[in-house]
């Protein structure tokens, strides 16, 4: 029997929504209601220094007056900690981690003469093989060498794509020198708990995927479908969000904030209402990604 279709919109409380994390939210719920599926909201706030106080309540009312309900309660990345701490145990049990005591300046400067050798575009390796008298900062997983290095995978908006963690990354960071989270792995660790067998988020978390299977592999965890869509640029090209500028959605004519995000995705209908235009723009999204 098939898997019941499980998605979700995950937005960082860095601000309140705008016009770019609405077309993701609002792709996402179409996608799920065109399945006929769960659709879950989950606050990923982990990154402390980031998150703006009370924003968080702020994205909540938002979706809820743009008619974008979540089927289940919210959940915040902040109260499962202990969660990432488990997969952190298992992935060292297995020999995939090891401790880094490398600064930022310590790595760009390897990184100099590395590439020179044509070795890695990304983090060389340092600490691989041990400390070398530093102290430990943070916790890095060991990415495959040679062939099994590449990770590929059909994304349904964009097509094959692949990445060699070795040569374009190199073994990444999981827990942070600050003591903080990574989002690759909590974010592999929350899909996995949440039963998501579908992820619809934005192009700029592209390059994000391949590590994310990669964990995946490691933990025994089942792998998603994964679909991209195109993320919203400003006037002069730059992604949309709150550093470049991106102002809050004005939720009190909800009808026109939809309309932007729908239009971005390829979703426009002439209904009056809010109810009307998502049955309207969920048959839309059907006729062009159901079967993708």
């Amino acid at each position: 029997m098939p898997q019941r279709y499980r998605g979700r919109f995950a937005p960082s409380p860095t601000g309140p929504l705008h016009l770019g994390s609405l077309v993701t939210a609002l792709a996402s719920w179409l996608d799920a209601r065109a399945h006929g599926g769960d659709w879950l909201v989950r606050i990923e706030d982990i990154d402390y220094p980031r998150c703006v106080r009370d924003a968080d309540t702020g994205i909540l009312r938002t979706l809820e007056a743009l008619g974008l309900h979540p089927d289940e309660p919210p959940v915040w990345q902040s109260r499962r900690e202990s969660r990432y701490a488990d997969a952190l145990r298992r992935l060292d049990a297995a020999g995939s981690l090891y401790p880094c005591g490398c600064s930022r300046k310590e790595i760009a400067d390897s990184l100099i003469h590395v590439r020179e050798r044509h070795q890695t575009l990304g983090y060389p390796g340092t600490c691989r093989n041990g400390l070398h008298g530093k102290l430990p900062r943070a916790w890095r997983v060991r990415v495959p060498d040679g062939p099994a290095a590449t990770i590929c995978f059909d994304d349904r908006w964009q097509g094959q794509q692949c990445q060699n963690l070795e040569t374009e990354l190199g073994d990444f960071v999981l827990r942070r020198a600050d003591g903080l989270w990574a989002y690759q792995l909590a974010v592999v660790v929350d899909d996995a708990e949440q039963g998501i067998t579908h992820i619809v988020r934005g192009a700029d978390l592209l390059d994000s995927t391949p590590r994310q299977i990669h964990l995946q592999h490691l933990l025994g965890l089942p792998m998603p479908s994964y679909l991209h869509v195109p993320v919203v640029v400003n006037a002069v090209g730059e992604k949309l969000s709150k550093q470049s500028g991106a102002l809050a959605l004005d939720t009190a004519a909800p009808l026109d904030p939809l309309r932007q995000a729908g239009a971005h995705l390829g979703i426009v209908n002439g209904e009056g209402s809010v109810a009307a235009w998502l049955a309207a723009a969920t048959e839309q999204w059907a006729e062009q990604w159901l079967d993708r």
